[in-house]
């Protein structure tokens, strides 16, 4: 809550200070709110050619922070900036703190106060300093914070980290199944560039040279199994796994239904005692954890064992990517059990079976509903104790339907990005949609890649 001095009941010599750390989102928000996009003034953007991203503050946006302490503190809400001589010493960057003190020089009549500014970094060294002219509120008046709108910056922090950790490993051999459309050969080029992966591909040839064409890409380089359609690009790629050849497997210009009845041929596939299930891997904006929503492209209406299968396959995944113990909230539209409801009752059978050990290496709560799986204030106004309510690293949807929808509206509405690997089978397969960009594929492979590693030294 904040309260204002008015004309009246200021005095010379008075004085008011703030500190306030600059943040990466700060010169975002500012970027975007102003127009300035000097790269100098963006995180992790070269402004001035050296090789290194600078973050450093504009000298406006340490203007805004002593405008800040006119409207908050001094004279408060209702006053007025009607003129500022401010000048300008050394940059902020991101990550330092900013200390503004001002300070009450005098009064004139018509209600103008004069104010001294001074603006610091946190070892002391002057950013600013000068002289503001403001127009003192003449009434009372308090302003809560809180109806203020808040902002979120759409910025994929999780994601970066998850890059970093894997361009850290050996590139992952990869069997790319039908190879033949530029989308498909562009995010595997993509990941290629990054050092995440060596491909292999497999396809018709000339579809193949075809794509590459149109990309503008030289893949002679590239070591290529002819097929003769998509059913034996997939076959092929198949036993590229099988043989060791490669590590993990990528969907190409197929259909998924191809992909995987390829890898779960009884024969000749990848099966390896467990179901197989898709996990979408989520960087929301705003949320300080990855999530996971599963499954979304594979089992359709899984039953009680399958889902155990699934919500495993999902625990692994999140411990091979760095969660170390993965909270999971087995979703139902309720957070207590309905005979009626079948998604409910399975929810709090899955939670006793990880109770029980049933479901290994994490903290297991259902039935939960959205609202109070991933937001915690939601979980304490209904009163949901525990670990995992408000806290959920995994979301296990009732069946394929719900969790589409669940990963589609975060894609589409809350501007998070998604990265698509099926799991469960003897290595990891990336799934990809033509309508993923390019970040959305590269982190789909850097996941395959850190889940290959764990497959490796026995953690999945």
């Amino acid at each position: 809550m904040r309260e204002n001095r008015t004309f009246e009941e200021l005095e010379v010599g008075e004085s008011a200070v703030i500190e306030r750390l600059c943040r990466d989102e700060d010169l975002i928000v500012y970027a975007n709110a102003s127009g300035d996009h000097n790269p100098l003034g963006l995180p992790d953007e070269d402004g001035d050619g050296d090789g290194a991203p600078e973050a450093l503050a504009p000298a406006m946006w340490v203007a805004s922070v002593i405008s800040a302490v006119v409207g908050n503190i001094l004279p408060g809400p209702g006053s007025q900036v009607l003129a500022a001589r401010l000048r300008f010493a050394e940059r902020l960057a991101a990550g330092r703190t900013l200390r503004v003190e001002l300070r009450v020089a005098g009064k004139r009549e018509g209600g103008v106060v004069l104010l001294h500014a001074r603006a610091e970094r946190d070892d002391g060294a002057p950013l600013a300093e000068g002289e503001i002219e403001a127009l003192a509120p003449a009434r009372k008046m308090r302003f809560d914070d809180a109806h203020v709108p808040g902002l979120t910056v759409q910025r994929h922090l999780h994601f970066r980290r998850l890059l970093e950790a894997a361009e850290g490993l050996e590139p992952l051999s990869v069997a790319v199944a039908a190879a033949e459309s530029p989308e498909a050969l562009e995010g595997a080029l993509a990941a290629m560039r990054r050092g995440l992966i060596r491909p292999i591909l497999t396809g018709r040839p000339e579809r193949v040279a075809g794509a590459a064409q149109a990309l503008g890409e030289d893949v002679s380089a590239i070591e290529l199994i002819a097929a003769q359609d998509e059913d034996d690009a997939a076959r092929r790629a198949v036993a590229l796994v099988r043989e060791g050849r490669a590590r993990a497997l990528m969907k190409g210009h197929l259909h998924t239904d191809a992909l995987l009845r390829a890898a779960l041929d009884r024969e000749r596939g990848l099966r390896a005692g467990r179901r197989l299930s898709h996990v979408f891997v989520m960087d929301v904006p705003g949320l300080d954890r990855l999530l996971a929503v599963t499954d979304a492209a594979v089992n359709i209406a899984p039953d009680l064992a399958q889902k155990r299968d699934i919500l495993q396959n999902a625990v692994d995944l999140m411990r091979a990517l760095g969660v170390e113990t993965p909270r999971a909230a087995a979703l139902s539209a309720v957070e207590t059990v309905n005979p009626a409801m079948a998604s409910s009752v399975e929810a709090a059978a899955l939670a006793k079976m990880a109770e029980r050990g049933q479901i290994r290496g994490a903290l297991v709560d259902g039935p939960l509903a959205m609202d109070n799986a991933v937001d915690l204030s939601a979980a304490r106004t209904k009163g949901i104790g525990g670990e995992v309510a408000g806290r959920a690293d995994i979301l296990l949807a009732p069946d394929l339907e719900s969790a589409n929808m669940a990963a589609k509206e975060l894609t589409f509405l809350a501007h998070a990005s998604a990265a698509g690997v099926v799991v469960g089978a003897a290595a990891p397969i990336i799934l990809t949609s033509r309508a993923d960009d390019e970040m959305s594929r590269l982190v789909s492979c850097a996941a395959a890649a850190l889940a290959a590693r764990a497959m490796g030294s026995g953690g999945v």
